[in-house]
């Protein structure tokens, strides 16, 4: 099979690539070089390099893809207008519905690909079932989207935006392998990025201090930060550069979190313990993607409202075209927040807090 390898310079696309061509595939990598900010350190011109030299020493044709429009209006701007609005996006999960499996794709299917790879940590399982209606049988496909086998580095949490039809194009080699193994294939094939440290931060741009980040697009306007008897405690820059349950500095000695934030007013309440914020049991998602079929109402799920965050026992209900998630304890979400939803090691899609 003809399978271009979205090659992000890291071990693990790397491995991935190794993979795909030991069991005899047709590899090409790709790299994707985004938009990077001119103020912020970023390692596109490094990673790319490093993505040529494994494409070279595995042997393979190397391509670069230059999405930095794509990326600028899908992510970035994305990303800029939420936290304008006071909500919490993850960038990640809309690069990935954008770049990564869209645009990605799109293009490799041009070239001539009949799948795309890349190193996610996630596991893409293909089930066949014969449907009887009347006297004719016919063969139904189905992708399920299971967690990594490695439940330390499991991604499937910002792949809950994918569909039947973009899973059945994609691979994702290193999902049932751990990360330690991941490391000791690379070092076992001399892949010249073996010890390259995982990248971390915003999708494809790496540690970026978001705070800084915003501040380039994003007014700084002085604000109050009271406690939740009233009381002014400190000051801060602007209430779109806070996320709920942050710690903040203030003139107090105790480690405060941010339990409310109000645009209007552009003040912060703070307190010594989430748990007397506004926390709530129902929340309204939108946007929501189901990878297969809807969940039940009558099912018990585990819901993840952060990478690689708690997992809490929900109930789904859904209104006319309106889904909601019912926790069985009040939680504290962020508007803008992802809630992925999982039966087991399955994940079943999600939504947006709205």
């Amino acid at each position: 099979m003809k399978i271009f390898v979205g090659l992000s310079g890291g071990v693990d696309s790397a491995v991935s690539a190794y993979l795909l061509k030991k069991a005899g595939h047709d590899v090409t990598g790709v790299f994707l070089k985004v938009w990077e900010p001119d103020f912020l350190p970023c390692t596109g011109a490094q990673d790319r390099l490093d993505a040529m030299r494994v494409a070279g020493h595995l042997q393979i044709p190397f391509k670069t893809y230059d999405v930095e429009e794509e990326y600028k209006e899908s992510v970035v701007e994305y990303l800029l207008s939420e936290y304008k609005e006071g909500r919490t996006p993850n960038p990640d999960v809309m690069c990935n519905r954008a770049i990564k499996f869209g645009i990605f794709w799109e293009r490799a299917k041009k070239d001539g690909a009949e799948a795309i790879a890349t190193g996610h940590y996630a596991r893409n399982e293909k089930h066949g079932a014969q449907v009887s209606q009347g006297t004719n049988k016919t063969q139904k496909t189905e992708h399920k989207l299971l967690r990594g086998v490695d439940e330390t580095k499991d991604q499937s949490y910002f792949l809950w935006t994918l569909t039947q039809d973009d899973l059945s194009h994609t691979l994702f080699p290193v999902g049932g392998v751990q990360k330690k193994e991941v490391r000791s294939i690379a070092s076992s094939v001399g892949l010249p990025n073996a010890t390259k440290k995982d990248s971390q931060g915003i999708c494809f741009l790496g540690h970026v201090d978001m705070a800084e980040f915003l501040k380039r697009y994003i007014p700084v306007e002085e604000g109050i930060i009271r406690d939740i008897e009233g009381n002014a405690v400190g000051k801060h820059e602007g209430v779109a550069f806070y996320t709920l349950g942050q710690h903040v500095s203030t003139s107090t000695p105790h480690r405060l979190y941010v339990i409310k934030k109000n645009k209007e007013t552009n003040e912060l309440v703070v307190s010594e313990s989430e748990t007397v914020s506004d926390t709530k049991q129902v929340y309204v998602l939108e946007k929501v993607n189901w990878v297969s079929e809807a969940p039940r109402e009558s099912g018990v799920y585990q819901a993840q409202i952060r990478y690689r965050g708690a997992k809490y026992p929900v109930r789904v209900t859904q209104t006319e075209s309106q889904w909601s998630i019912v926790f069985e304890e009040s939680v504290l979400i962020a508007k803008g927040q992802s809630v992925v939803l999982y039966e087991n090691e399955r994940c079943l899609g999600g939504g947006i807090v709205q």
